[in-house]
């Protein structure tokens, strides 16, 4: 059984950006035209948002996008993202490339060096070819790809299967990218989450440790765990049965199919979740939370994060202990905790412990125990 590290780290993030003041004007411009049919049938009228609710229910101040435009268009509220023909490079693996090729000048290696690509996010362009076996093709990795995901908890459940592959001598060196463009699948016009998302692709390049060698200022891999609940408390029904319910299989209703959630439950129930696994997983190494340098939590509510850590520590826990992106990116699904430990971890010494720790839909919980080199 092999030592196993992640030797490189790499995170694109889009250059488009979107305030809350403009969201929320594009979400209100569009309840005001929507209210006036809704007044006219006799339907119940809709509330419009403001900055000050977003705030509150999830700590975010702005989110990159891959394209904003078509999303602050209150007649249309959708990113406007051309198709590309089918000997073009996608989209999706367009920017998992674009972290990827990051995430191997970090560790020193050429694309040749990789044996196993591995593309987990939330959300995939098409089931096949795999988005992965099209990174490979065009950035000439070996071996062979394969897509998963786990909601939000993608990118740890890839770095679980990659560092036990790599464990266990299967591949000698392994990529994980999660190259999330959610923002392709949320309603802009439901209140409840048109504000939540953010895009951006993040990759990890795991190894095996060769003997002797220290590689300082990398992590190494101590253990990984995954745990799953079944909950529809945050689903989306958009896939390639939909056409089948439809009346016109060919003029597909998006009602109800895209991303929705009941956000007091996900708090609560993720909330006493997250705070056990992280416990429990600490506990099975002989830790208490105590011991652990730095959290890179998901990314998707601050108050969730700091109620966790507070049931955790049994008191409250700062930026410097968790570090947040949250504000400033929105929830990046999968990728937010992998950003969260590539800009927070350079001040850490040799022999710090991490936990990387993600939660997402199912309900699914993924974690890393790191120790720096």
């Amino acid at each position: 059984m092999h030592r196993v590290i992640i030797s490189g780290i790499g995170v694109e993030i889009p250059e488009p950006s979107i305030t809350n003041e403009e969201l929320v004007d594009s979400f209100n411009a569009w309840v005001e035209m929507e209210n006036v049919r809704r007044q006219a049938s006799g339907e119940t009228l809709l509330q419009k948002s403001d900055s000050a609710f977003i705030v509150h229910a999830s700590g975010v101040q702005t989110r990159h996008v891959i394209e904003r435009e078509g999303i602050l268009d209150p007649t249309r509220m959708a990113p406007c993202i051309p198709a590309r023909p089918d000997d073009a490079l996608s989209l999706e693996a367009e920017f998992g490339i674009a972290s990827a090729r990051k995430a191997l000048d970090h560790a020193g290696l050429e694309p040749g060096d990789i044996d196993l690509v591995i593309c987990s996010a939330s959300h995939h362009q098409r089931p096949y070819p795999a988005i992965a076996i099209e990174m490979q093709q065009a950035m000439g990795t070996k071996g062979a790809g394969f897509d998963m995901g786990l909601g939000c908890s993608s990118a740890a459940a890839a770095l679980h299967i990659a560092v036990n592959l790599v464990r266990a001598g299967a591949h000698r060196r392994v990529l994980v990218t999660t190259p999330e463009i959610i923002t392709c699948h949320l309603n802009f016009r439901d209140r409840q989450t048109h504000f939540i998302f953010g895009d951006a692709s993040v990759s990890m390049v795991v190894e095996g440790l060769a003997q002797g060698d220290k590689r300082p200022g990398r992590f190494e891999v101590l253990d990984t765990r995954t745990w799953t609940q079944m909950s529809n408390n945050i689903r989306t029904n958009l896939g390639y049965y939909t056409r089948a319910a439809q009346d016109d299989p060919y003029m597909i209703n998006l009602e109800g199919n895209l991303i929705k959630q009941v956000g007091n439950k996900v708090f609560k129930e993720v909330t006493v979740a997250g705070h056990k696994f992280i416990v429990e997983f600490l506990a099975e190494h002989g830790l208490m939370p105590q011991a652990i340098r730095r959290f890179w939590l998901h990314q998707a509510n601050a108050r969730m994060n700091a109620m966790i850590l507070k049931l955790s520590f049994g008191h409250e826990v700062g930026h410097d202990r968790a570090p947040m992106v949250l504000e400033r990116l929105g929830n990046t699904a999968g990728a937010g905790a992998i950003v969260a430990l590539s800009e927070n971890h350079a001040d850490m010494k040799a022999g710090d412990y991490g936990l990387l720790c993600a939660f997402g839909a199912g309900y699914s919980i993924g974690g890393a125990l790191l120790r720096m080199l």
